[in-house]
């Protein structure tokens, strides 16, 4: 996620649905997503949004390779694009639960940004509210339920933080019975990732509280305000 330009913005698509209202909009040469009337994205930078997967697969055991990642949130699409890129990733599955967004990305809109990544075997895009398929029972692929086995990194993004949800119940997921949630589909020695647009001191001790070890906080900076951050935790 990343800071909206100051540039007047056009309305390419407005849906209601579910969760609120998801927009489209472009703004100069950037385009923007809007969920329940808050700023989600944009497409001018994406550095944090790489650094969400490439943290959680640098903080993996050496030596693990075939692994599985969840993205949760597929956004504008650089977390996707920059997953799709690793070829340690074996299996990449996408959950995001805005229908709106992914039209958006079969329409094309996010192509520039995610270079084919749609399109590769690996990866299976689920339409599906994350907290519930995080307490789905463990499926075989291709059904729509976790593998059974388990992922080895959640890469989560689906507000701009543990302390700014973009809906009420999203606070769930950073709650303890949420955090047990996301460490019971986690492999052993699996990692936890969670982009926030701002450091949550409050976050990184309930991750402690949580049994997570390795718990640390990864800044990038940004041209204005406080850095963006990703939040890295190992399940023991």
């Amino acid at each position: 996620m990343a800071a909206a330009n100051t540039d007047e913005a056009v309305v390419l698509d407005r849906r209601e649905g579910p969760y609120g209202e998801a927009v489209l909009r472009r703004r100069g040469p950037h385009l923007e997503i809007i969920a329940n009337g808050t700023f989600l994205m944009d497409t001018s930078d994406g550095r944090s949004e790489r650094l969400l997967v490439d943290a959680a697969l640098d903080a993996l055991p050496a030596g693990r390779d075939g692994a599985s990642v969840l993205i949760g949130g597929l956004g504008v699409g650089f977390s996707l694009a920059r997953a799709a890129s690793r070829p340690r990733w074996a299996r990449i599955d996408v959950v995001e639960r805005e229908r709106a967004v992914i039209d958006w990305h079969r329409a094309g809109h996010f192509a520039a940004h995610t270079a084919g990544a749609l399109d590769d075997p690996r990866v299976r895009l689920i339409h599906a509210d994350l907290l519930a398929y995080l307490r789905t029972p463990p499926a075989p692929r291709p059904a729509a339920g976790p593998p059974a086995g388990g992922y080895d990194a959640l890469c989560l993004d689906i507000d701009n933080g543990p302390d700014w949800t973009v809906t009420d119940n999203n606070g769930s997921l950073y709650s303890p019975s949420g955090l047990d949630d996301c460490r019971e589909l986690l492999r052993p020695g699996g990692v936890l990732a969670v982009w926030s647009a701002q450091p949550s001191a409050a976050f990184e001790a309930a991750l402690r509280g949580a049994g997570y070890s390795g718990v640390r906080t990864l800044e990038v900076p940004v041209s204005r305000g406080v850095p963006d951050v990703v939040h890295i935790a190992v399940k023991a």
